[in-house]
């Protein structure tokens, strides 16, 4: 699996936030670059730990922003923000149970989660902050 790399077409213009998600990708990065074998269920699990704690502080920075500011999608971007971590962590205890989920399964969601929902949902809210956010935030 090819690693993920940061696209100014995912830059929703507010510093913090595009910074936090390139951090979300060095994260996912660190399971595509994991070694393969039967032994790598704590690298696994010590990486979505990881993942998961990064994300709750990420979303709670967008969430503190879009109230901050009166972002009126708030309710739908926020059951986004509780289906990626209750997935995220849903996926990786079926991983170390052995419940035919394996590590690259669980990356393929990370990626295709995290740059769908900055591409579709986060980008919405790209010109409601470009207006109310001053530039360096």
């Amino acid at each position: 699996m090819e690693k993920i790399c940061w696209k100014d077409e995912y830059s929703v213009g507010v510093e913090k936030i595009d910074h936090q998600h390139q951090h979300l990708f060095e994260i996912i990065n660190k399971l595509i670059e994991r070694p393969v074998s039967s032994d790598d269920s704590e690298l696994v699990s010590d990486i979505l730990s990881e993942m998961v704690n990064y994300a709750r502080e990420h979303f709670s920075t967008e969430e503190v922003l879009m109230r901050q500011y009166g972002y009126p999608a708030i309710e739908p971007h926020e059951k986004e923000h509780d289906y990626f971590i209750n997935t995220t962590a849903e996926l990786a205890i079926n991983f170390m149970n052995n419940r035919n989920t394996t590590g690259d399964e669980i990356t393929e969601f990370l990626i295709i989660w995290l740059t769908n929902h900055i591409l579709k949902t986060d980008m919405k809210f790209k010109p409601f902050f470009a207006a109310k956010i001053p530039a360096g935030v």
